[in-house]
């Protein structure tokens, strides 16, 4: 079995968690053995531990690993995480996500400079923190450029986001850099009908006529959920029957259900907190929405295209390699409101929900995104490497 330690900041909600616990679970019939480090969640994020649960994943969890800028947790990470190391002997040490990207090359570069064998490094970019999350971005562009240095290969799951970090940020040699997009099991998603879609709507307790607009994701400032509300305010004056779902849970639900109430719209916009049962959820959507100011390959648009929903979106981060033909959906650019309004409005119009567009958005990400081609583009990485 060749070892591989991966290492992710968190498991919380979202593609890197889900890519994370899979790949450590499936990887094994590919004669990978996996250890997976993660972290500690920020407070009210929602906690996809689960996944490990489910599947017979070696785990361990770093209290001292997290999301914010803390020296002398990041220092315990590292030694944590060597100690890890020096115990598993791993051949290959793949990180997620920027922090644990940081602190667990860090460890790996102190692993290789007493391991019997050095341990191939990968890290992979899920979008990138030098916009929108840091304040300081500068600084975190040098350590990028540093560690990539040490790091064999450089992951981005989209073109735009490798062109970004390569080109913009100049990250990393050409030669180091790898495209492999995200993975998922969609087949609960794709295998939604008309009846499951009315069982969806029943179990949220949604009238089966009204229009439902979705968004779903943590609410935090990078999600730009006020953008969504203020375009369901708009939208309601058009289609005063429309109600507006937000499915996520965070430090920001305060503040957005008080800002919902003074927008009018405390009867139709419906705050559920997170959701496992994500088949629910995109059954009982119209139009799902995504308003970020950053993103890597947004999760949420593959899920609702699998389920057979239009998406309308801001222009950001990958949303253009996902969303690539105007029959998966509508893109504005980020706050144009009256934009974004106007593409949901045509997304609820039944020319959008023909039994053609469905079957078009299902068979467009499933063939891009499913997840067998993921643990097959990763094995194959893998062994390049070795």
């Amino acid at each position: 079995m060749i070892r591989v330690a991966r290492i992710i900041t968190r498991l919380n909600i979202g593609g890197p968690a889900i890519q994370a616990a899979m790949l450590s679970d499936r990887l094994r019939d590919r004669g990978f053995e996996t250890l997976l480090i993660h972290g500690r969640l920020a407070q009210g994020e929602g906690d996809m531990s689960y996944l490990l649960n489910h599947r017979q994943v070696q785990a361990s969890y770093l209290p001292s690993l997290v999301r914010s800028v803390s020296p002398l947790a990041d220092a315990r990470a590292v030694a944590a995480i060597l100690r890890h190391l020096k115990t598993f002997k791993p051949q290959i040490v793949h990180t997620h996500t920027a922090k644990a990207g940081t602190v667990g090359r860090a460890a790996a570069i102190a692993y290789n400079r007493s391991a019997v064998a050095r341990a191939r490094t990968v890290h992979t970019y899920h979008g990138h923190s030098l916009e929108g999350y840091f304040r300081y971005a500068g600084a975190f562009i040098s350590i990028e450029r540093l560690l990539a240095r040490r790091t064999d290969r450089l992951i981005a799951i989209s073109p735009r986001i490798a062109a970004d970090l390569r080109d913009r940020y100049h990250i990393g040699r050409a030669n180091q850099w790898s495209v492999v997009p995200l993975g998922f099991d969609l087949a609960p998603l794709v295998a939604i009908d008309g009846q499951a879609r009315a069982e969806a709507r029943r179990v949220l307790g949604l009238d089966p006529a009204t229009p439902v607009v979705t968004i779903v994701g943590r609410l935090t400032a990078i999600k730009q959920h006020e953008l969504f509300l203020r375009v369901a305010h708009e939208v309601h004056a058009r289609q005063p029957s429309a109600l507006f779902v937000i499915v996520g849970d965070g430090d920001r639900r305060i503040e957005l259900e008080a800002m919902a109430s003074r927008l009018g719209l405390r009867e139709q916009a419906r705050f559920l907190g997170w959701r496992q049962d994500l088949a629910t959820v995109y059954g009982a959507t119209d139009v799902c929405v995504l308003t970020s100011r950053n993103e890597g390959t947004p999760v949420a648009v593959i899920e609702a295209l699998a389920a057979g929903v239009p998406v309308v979106s801001t222009d950001v981060g990958g949303v253009r390699d996902v969303v690539n033909d105007p029959a998966l959906g509508d893109i504005a650019p980020d706050n144009d409101v009256n934009g974004l309004a106007a593409h949901v409005l045509t997304a609820l119009s039944p020319a959008a929900r023909t039994a053609e567009r469905i079957a078009a958005r299902r068979a467009s990400v499933t063939a891009r995104y499913g997840f067998d081609r993921l643990v097959s583009d990763l094995a194959t990485l893998y062994h390049s490497l070795l």
